[in-house]
């Protein structure tokens, strides 16, 4: 098996693990990230598996419902970009939710992963989507398209 044909073994366990996330689920990123993966977003940057464990686990103490869509995949070599919708509802809120966003992959020859970073952009994913917060974003924008 070439390379690329091995990252793409990779990445399938990759998007069912994301397709099917539920909190009982957080043991196996052991199974899928390797011991020193590096993980970032536009919240957060960490190192190491239980790290990453822990940015989900905070994600599934904070939203109601959260799961994610992958729609489209690309791999080359030891690469991978996942194009994804997340949707979910704050907790105590009903307001059902969708962030559009992308992530750069990273496989190692073991069938793990080594390196997730994910794109999208805060602020017009969520941050326009809070009531005060989102009429001052939606204000900058207007401004920063003028000049």
């Amino acid at each position: 098996m070439n390379t690329t044909e091995h990252s793409r073994a990779t990445i399938e366990r990759l998007v069912a693990f994301y397709s099917e996330l539920q909190p009982e689920h957080l043991a196996q990123i052991e199974q899928l990230y390797t011991a020193d993966a590096r993980f970032k977003d536009p919240f957060n940057e960490v190192q190491g598996v239980a790290a990453i464990r822990g940015i989900f686990e905070h994600m599934f103490h904070r939203l109601e419902r959260p799961r994610f869509v992958v729609t489209q995949q690309v791999v080359d070599e030891d690469r991978a970009f996942l194009v994804w919708d997340f949707h979910f509802s704050f907790r105590g809120e009903t307001t059902p939710r969708t962030i559009r966003g992308g992530s750069f992959v990273r496989c190692t020859p073991d069938g793990r992963v080594s390196q997730h970073r994910d794109y999208w952009d805060a602020a017009e994913e969520l941050y326009e989507q809070i009531p005060a917060l989102g009429a001052v974003m939606r204000w900058l924008k207007r401004r920063a398209n003028r000049a």
